[in-house]
């Protein structure tokens, strides 16, 4: 905190002291047991998602300017907007808003992993060690809350404690968005036949359904509210057609911390398997009954060749009236 206070003031003046007072006395009573997203000598896979947005920060940029601009909302307050990404990492959404260009928010990376939060502050990022569901920000204090790429980790039995708490925190006129993939889908597939199977922590987490995230929003209390499905996909670029199949299967080894392939696989049969196994599940029908499927082309603007595996998303926007 007092790192935050010192380069960050403008966040620390919005920290509850009395949330935070409490959060950490029950952390030093009863710390963590296990932390997927700590380090390989920890028994997580932090090491290799760190690697992964190293190695292609602009992976998941599609979806990220969606959910941005969800956040945006409607709100017409004047001066700098407060957006908190509650499972923020390293901060990968703020890293992104930078390469991009998007000023529209100051963005506290948020996270319950410590080894996600010293990462964040080595990119020198403000970051704040908290659960999702036990936000330590004060009332009416912040402009947007975002739940996003990691949402299922959250307990269905802390999830409703999510979306109520960001409704506590936001100001008039903010906006909740929460992002996730619906259950059946083939991003849930991925996680139970690939995930679940190929790394050393596991995956074992349920994800959502539409009715579920509309009754959060709805006992949340927002003023208004909408459930809806993005395109949110997988996009690497190299300077061959193999090159780019390898690095997408490379960013999705170690996003997903795909360990056990390399036991018995090179790194480059590693990576291939991975990225055909990406693109035989991540299949969907499109608005003409046709296969949306994934895509290898090249790009001039980038002068590369680009790969795109196609994934939707399901997004919960809850809106406080101005």
């Amino acid at each position: 905190m007092e790192e935050l206070k010192r380069q960050f003031p403008e966040w620390h003046a919005l920290v509850d002291g009395e949330r935070l007072e409490s959060f950490s006395a029950e952390t030093q009573e009863r710390p963590v047991k296990h932390d997927d997203f700590g380090s390989d000598e920890a028994g997580g896979r932090g090491i290799e998602y760190l690697h992964a947005q190293a190695i292609n920060t602009q992976a998941r940029a599609t979806g990220i300017k969606k959910l941005l601009g969800f956040a945006g909302g409607s709100a017409e307050r004047s001066g700098e907007r407060y957006l908190v990404d509650l499972l923020g990492g390293d901060g990968l959404i703020r890293t992104v808003c930078e390469e991009l260009g998007i000023t529209d928010f100051n963005i506290l990376t948020c996270d319950a992993s410590p080894h996600m939060i010293s990462a964040a502050w080595a990119a020198g990022k403000p970051a704040l060690l908290q659960r999702a569901e036990r936000p330590l920000l004060k009332d009416s204090s912040v402009d947007a809350v975002l739940l996003a790429y990691g949402s299922h980790h959250v307990p269905p039995s802390d999830r409703q404690s999510v979306a109520t708490e960001a409704a506590r925190t936001l100001r008039p006129g903010g906006t909740f968005v929460l992002h996730d993939f619906l259950v059946g889908s083939p991003v849930d597939v991925w996680f139970e036949q690939v995930t679940d199977a190929y790394s050393e922590t596991g995956h074992k987490f349920l994800h959502f359904t539409w009715d579920e995230i509309t009754g959060y929003l709805e006992k949340a209390g927002f003023d208004s509210y909408e459930v809806l499905e993005i395109d949110d996909p997988y996009t690497a670029t190299g300077p061959t057609p193999e090159a780019a199949e390898l690095e997408i299967g490379k960013y999705l080894l170690n996003m997903y911390g795909l360990t056990k392939l390399l036991k018995d696989r090179d790194e480059a049969d590693a990576y291939r398997w991975t990225a055909k196994t990406a693109q035989s599940i991540f299949r969907y029908e499109d608005a003409e009954g046709g296969l949306l499927e994934a895509e290898l082309g090249f790009d001039e603007e980038s002068d590369a060749w680009r790969i795109t595996i196609p994934r939707r998303a399901v997004v919960g926007i809850g809106r406080k009236n101005p």
